[in-house]
């Protein structure tokens, strides 16, 4: 299995959207917020291809992932692997590749209350800055 990551575009957009809801649906049920219609138009209207890469295993869309610039941190946002890939290693690999591109730069991000992706997170040296009933607020400091 081969993973590559491309710049996104605009034409991009309703293949994010439909993997974002697929993605987070059973989340957001657990936690009695998922909304089919919410779901993807938060992605609609927050998707800022400049920030964003496209992932491909062998070719084929699989993912998405962002890392947004702010005043002191990278938002690490959208970070959405189709279901047949999770588990394989690509995630980790994705993960640790856009890291590795952040250099020092402290990389910030958010995830849902009791999501099997936290673990993928804290294995890769973030710890939790704040939490309410629904998200995790997760931070990875270089020194």
């Amino acid at each position: 299995m081969r993973w590559t990551l491309r710049p996104a575009t605009a034409n991009d957009l309703e293949d994010l959207v439909e993997l974002r809801a697929v993605a987070m649906r059973p989340d957001l049920e657990r936690l009695g917020r998922y909304d089919d219609h919410r779901v993807r138009q938060r992605l609609r209207d927050a998707y800022a291809p400049e920030h964003t890469r496209i992932i491909e295993v062998d070719g084929e869309f699989a993912g998405s992932i962002s890392m947004r610039p702010a005043e002191d941190r990278q938002w690490l946002e959208h970070f959405y692997l189709a279901p047949h890939h999770q588990g394989r290693g690509v995630g980790s690999a994705v993960l640790r590749s856009v890291l590795d591109e952040a250099g020092g730069a402290t990389v910030a991000l958010n995830v849902l209350q009791g999501s099997p992706a936290r673990k993928l997170y804290e294995r890769h040296g973030f710890v939790t800055e704040a939490e309410d009933p629904v998200d995790v607020f997760m931070v990875r400091k270089f020194l």
